[in-house]
C-alpha cells in the first residue's frame, strides 16, 4: 500500500482545499462554491460540533440529505470534528429511518426540510439529541435564498409540518461555528470514517465500517485506474447518483475534490428535464451513472442536443451495464462507457476497465493492490473461465460490520478475503465477468442460468425499453424464468418476445412467463429491485 494511503480523509482533502481555493469545488442549482468556501463553511459546520454540542470524538452523526451544496459541507465537517459519518438514504421509510440511527447510536441528524417530518415521528425512539434541518437553498447568497426556499416552502408547499425537541438550523449552526476555530480532530487511518448501511450478502441492514484508510486507499486506486484522463483542476463532471451511495462518494467527494476538479450536483436525478437543464451550462468531461439512467437520458430529446464533445470518460457501475445501452450511450455522446464493479464493503471500486482498453462485457480487472479469487461451493480456487464465487482482497476492504462480528464472519475470513456474493468469471488477462447475483441465480432442470445474461439478450430487442428476471417455482422444472418487460413499441407481444429469446438462447434459459409492466421498482440510485418483484410474485402465488 502506498504510504499516501495511510491518511485520514481530512488530512488528504484539507491540502486539496489549500491547494485549489480558487477552483470550483461544487455547482448545485446555479450557486457554485469554491474550495476555499467549502473549507470555511466545513470548518465552521466541525466547529459548531465540537463547541455547541455534547458530540465527542467516535460519535455517529447521520446525515439525511440529498446531492445539495450542504452534503459535502456537512460531510466534512463532520469527519474533521473526528466523528463518525452515517450516510443515510432521504428516501428511508420510517421504519427503515428508526432500524438505521438505533443501530448506529447516532447522536445527531442533520435532515433536508423537505423530508424532516419522517425523521419526526420517529426521533423520540432513538438516541439523537442534535438535528439540524436545512432547507433547499441555505447555502445559496441573497436575494436567492430567501426567494427560493419560501418558493419551495410556502408557495410549492414541498415542505410538510415537523418538530423535533431538540433543532436547529443549519444556518444557525454555521453562525454558531463561526465564533471560533474548529480543533482538528486526531484521526488515525484505521479509525471508522463511514458507516454505510446495506443489506449485503446477508440479512438485515447493517454499517459497513469505512475506515479512513478504507477510502483513501479506494480514492487512489480509482484515480490510478482512470489515468491521465483524470486531469488536475481541469475537470467538470455530472454527479446524478447519490453521494450518500458509496460509489458517488468515492468519486465525487473524494477523487474529484484530491484532483481540484467540479462535479454539478442534481439533487433529484429522476427529473431528467432538471438534469439536462442543470448541466447544459458545462462542458462536461465526465460523466458517472449506471444502466437505467443511460438509458433514460438516451431516449430524451433534450439530452440528445447537448454538447459532449469535451466529454472523453464515462463511469459505470451499481448495476449491469446491458450491450445495448453501451452502445446507445456512445452514438448519443460519442464516449464509450468505462464499466467498473465493486460493493459497498470495498469502498467501493474492486475492478473497473482501463478507459484506453475497454473489453465490453467485463468490469475490468482488479484495481491496484487487490487480488480477486473465484471459489467454488466446496471452497475451491478454480482456474481461469470457471464460473464460481468471487472474492477480494485489498486496502479498500472494510474493517467488517458495524456491532455484527457474527454477520463479519460469515463474509471475511481470517486473512481478509471477503466473499462478494457474486457468480463471476476471469480471463486470461485478469480481466472479470460478473455472470450474476449468487442468490439471483435460477436453476432450471439443474442448469444455472443468470438474470444478467437473459436481460442483456432480450433488452437488444428495438421494441424492449427495460426488462428484468426473476425465477418463479414450477413443478416441472424445479424453477422458471419470468421476464418482466416495459415496452418501447407498445405492439409487441408475448410471441415476439418468446420468439426474439429463441433465436438467441438455449432452450433452458427461455422465458417459461413474461410480464408486461409500465415500470419496474427501482432503489435510489436507480437499480431495478429484482428482489420486490420476486416478493409480488410470491405474494400472488400465495407464499
Amino acid at each position: 500500500m502506498n504510504k499516501n494511503d495511510m491518511r485520514s480523509i481530512p488530512e488528504t482533502v484539507w491540502d486539496a482545499f489549500g491547494q485549489f481555493r480558487d477552483k470550483p469545488a461544487f455547482t448545485c442549482m446555479g450557486k457554485t462554491l469554491t474550495y476555499r468556501e467549502m473549507q470555511e463553511y466545513s470548518e465552521q459546520f466541525a466547529s459548531f460540533l465540537q463547541h455547541h454540542t455534547s458530540l465527542q470524538p467516535g460519535d455517529r452523526v447521520a446525515v439525511q440529505l440529498p446531492n445539495l451544496l450542504q452534503y459535502p459541507v456537512v460531510m466534512f465537517g463532520i469527519l474533521r470534528a473526528g466523528m463518525i459519518l452515517v450516510n443515510t438514504n432521504p428516501l428511508y421509510t420510517e421504519r427503515e429511518l428508526e432500524h438505521q440511527l438505533n443501530d448506529a447510536g447516532a447522536k445527531a441528524l442533520v435532515v433536508f426540510a423537505n423530508l424532516a417530518n419522517t425523521a419526526a415521528n420517529v426521533i423520540h425512539k432513538t438516541s439523537v439529541e442534535t438535528v439540524v434541518v436545512t432547507d433547499i437553498a441555505d447555502l445559496h447568497g441573497f436575494p436567492k435564498r430567501p426567494l427560493i426556499n419560501g418558493v419551495v416552502r410556502y408557495l410549492k408547499r414541498m415542505v410538510p409540518a415537523y418538530h423535533f425537541p431538540s433543532q436547529i438550523t443549519m444556518r444557525r449552526a454555521l453562525a454558531l461555528g463561526r465564533q471560533q476555530a474548529a480543533t482538528a480532530a486526531e484521526v488515525q487511518p484505521e479509525d471508522v470514517a463511514v458507516l454505510q448501511y446495506t443489506g449485503g450478502t446477508t440479512g438485515v441492514a447493517k454499517g459497513a465500517m469505512l475506515t479512513h484508510a478504507n477510502i483513501v486507499a479506494n480514492m487512489h486506486q480509482t484515480q490510478e485506474r482512470i489515468g491521465e484522463l483524470n486531469g488536475v483542476g481541469v475537470e467538470t463532471y455530472a454527479a446524478p447518483l447519490p453521494l450518500y451511495h458509496i460509489y458517488a462518494f468515492t468519486i465525487h467527494c473524494m477523487m474529484l475534490v484530491n484532483t481540484g476538479n467540479h462535479s454539478i450536483l442534481i439533487p433529484n436525478p429522476r427529473d431528467l428535464a432538471s438534469l439536462v437543464s442543470a448541466i447544459k451550462p458545462f462542458r462536461l468531461t465526465g460523466f458517472v451513472g449506471l444502466n437505467t439512467l443511460f438509458n433514460g437520458l438516451c431516449h430524451n430529446n433534450g439530452f440528445q442536443a447537448l454538447d459532449f464533445s469535451k466529454l472523453k470518460i464515462t463511469a459505470s457501475g451499481g448495476m449491469a451495464l446491458t450491450a445495448d445501452v453501451a452502445k446507445l450511450w456512445e452514438k448519443v455522446t460519442g464516449c464509450k462507457v468505462t464499466e467498473g464493479y465493486g460493493m459497498t464493503e470495498t469502498s467501493p471500486v474492486i475492478s473497473a476497465n482501463f478507459p484506453s482498453n475497454i473489453h465490453p462485457g467485463t468490469v475490468g480487472p482488479a484495481v491496484r493492490d487487490t487480488e480477486v479469487r473465484v471459489l467454488d461451493e466446496a471452497g475451491t480456487v478454480l482456474p481461469v473461465g470457471q464460473v464460481g464465487e468471487l472474492e477480494v482482497k485489498g486496502p479498500q476492504v472494510m474493517k467488517g460490520y458495524w456491532q455484527r462480528p457474527d454477520e463479519t464472519a460469515q463474509v471475511m475470513d481470517a486473512e481478509g478475503w471477503l466473499k462478494t456474493g457474486d457468480m463471476a468469471v476471469l480471463d486470461e488477462e485478469g480481466y472479470i465477468r460478473i455472470v450474476d447475483r449468487k442468490k439471483d441465480m435460477i436453476i432450471v432442470s439443474g442448469f444455472n442460468v443468470y438474470p444478467n445474461e437473459v436481460e442483456d439478450e432480450i433488452t437488444q430487442h428495438p421494441g424492449v425499453l427495460e426488462a428484468a428476471v426473476i425465477g418463479v417455482p414450477s413443478d416441472k422444472t424445479g424453477e422458471a424464468v419470468k421476464l418482466f418487460v416495459v415496452r418501447r413499441d407498445p405492439s409487441l407481444t408475448i410471441e415476439d418476445v418468446i420468439g426474439f429469446c429463441r433465436e438467441r438462447m438455449t432452450a433452458y434459459k427461455v422465458p417459461h412467463l413474461i410480464e408486461f409492466r409500465d415500470e419496474l421498482p427501482k432503489s435510489n440510485v436507480g437499480k431495478v429491485l429484482r428482489r420486490e418483484l420476486k416478493d409480488q410474485e410470491m405474494r400472488r402465488r400465495g407464499k
